[in-house]
C-alpha cells in the first residue's frame, strides 16, 4: 500500500516536471524561432535592399553605357561623312574622347564639339590640318595657348606637331578652351571668343552685339558654327 500511495504523488511530480519540461522547451523553441526568423527577416530584407541596390546601379550603368554607344555611333556617322577614308580604330577614339568632353563639360554636347571641329577643319576632320594663321588639329588651336592649356591638362608638351597633331589632345585642349569660354561670354559669345579672340568678344558682350566690333571672319564664324550645330543635333541613326 505504501508502494501503491507512493505512485500516484511519483506520476503527479513526473508529470508537472514534463509539463514545466514542456513549456520550457517551447518556450525555448519560440525564442529560438522568433530570433532565428526575425533575424533571417531582417537580414533577408537587407540583402534584398543590397540586391535592388545593385541591380538599379547595373539599369543605370546600362543606361549610361547605351547613350555613350549611341552618342559614339552617332559621332563616327559625322566623320564618315566628312572623312570617310578614316581608319575606323582612329574614328572610334576621336568619337569616344568628344563624348567624354561632353559629359566633362556640362555647357558642351557632342553636337557643338562636332559642329566646331567640321567648321575649324574646314570639313575634311584631318587631325594634322594646319591655317595660315599657324593654328593646328582638328579644333585649330594656337600652338602658344595650347602649350598653356596643356599645363593644366596634365599633357606634357612635347612639341606643337606631337601634341596638337594628336586628335585627343587636340579635342581636350579645344574643348577646355570652349567650354571656358561659353561658361564667360555664353554660346555666341564663346565662339566668337575662340574664333576672334576673348576681349574683342567681352567688348562685343558688353555692347549688346552690336555690328561692327567683331572681325568679319568671326561675324561669319557664329553662324556657320550654329548651322552645323542645328543640323547635327537633329541628325539620326
Amino acid at each position: 500500500m505504501v508502494r501503491n500511495s507512493a505512485e500516484p504523488k511519483t506520476t503527479f511530480k513526473n508529470i508537472i516536471f514534463r509539463g514545466s519540461f514542456l513549456a520550457l522547451a517551447l518556450a525555448i523553441i519560440f525564442l529560438f524561432s522568433y530570433n532565428f526568423f526575425g533575424v533571417n527577416t531582417i537580414q533577408e530584407n537587407s540583402k534584398l535592399r543590397v540586391l535592388e541596390k545593385s541591380l538599379q546601379d547595373i539599369r543605370a550603368a546600362m543606361n549610361v553605357d547605351s547613350v555613350r554607344q549611341y552618342n559614339i555611333q552617332k559621332i563616327m556617322k559625322i566623320i564618315d561623312k566628312y572623312n570617310p577614308s578614316m581608319p575606323s580604330g582612329i574614328k572610334y577614339e576621336i568619337a569616344d574622347e568628344i563624348y567624354n568632353m561632353n559629359v566633362k563639360y556640362t555647357n558642351l554636347d557632342v553636337d557643338l564639339i562636332c559642329a566646331t571641329i567640321t567648321h575649324e577643319s574646314g570639313s575634311t576632320w584631318e587631325a594634322e590640318i594646319v591655317s595660315e594663321s599657324g593654328a593646328m588639329g582638328l579644333m585649330q588651336v594656337m600652338p602658344a595657348l595650347g602649350l598653356w592649356i596643356a599645363h593644366y591638362e596634365g599633357v606634357t608638351w612635347t612639341s606643337p606637331e606631337e601634341i596638337l597633331f594628336n586628335p585627343i589632345y587636340n579635342i581636350r585642349i579645344g574643348s577646355r578652351m570652349l567650354s571656358t569660354f561659353i561658361n564667360m561670354y555664353d554660346l555666341e559669345g564663346g565662339l566668337a571668343a575662340y574664333n576672334g579672340g576673348e576681349k574683342r568678344a567681352a567688348i562685343w558682350i558688353a555692347n549688346d552685339k552690336a555690328d561692327g566690333i567683331l572681325w568679319s571672319e568671326t561675324s561669319n564664324y557664329i553662324p556657320h558654327i550654329l548651322k552645323y550645330y542645328q543640323e547635327f543635333k537633329t541628325l539620326t541613326l
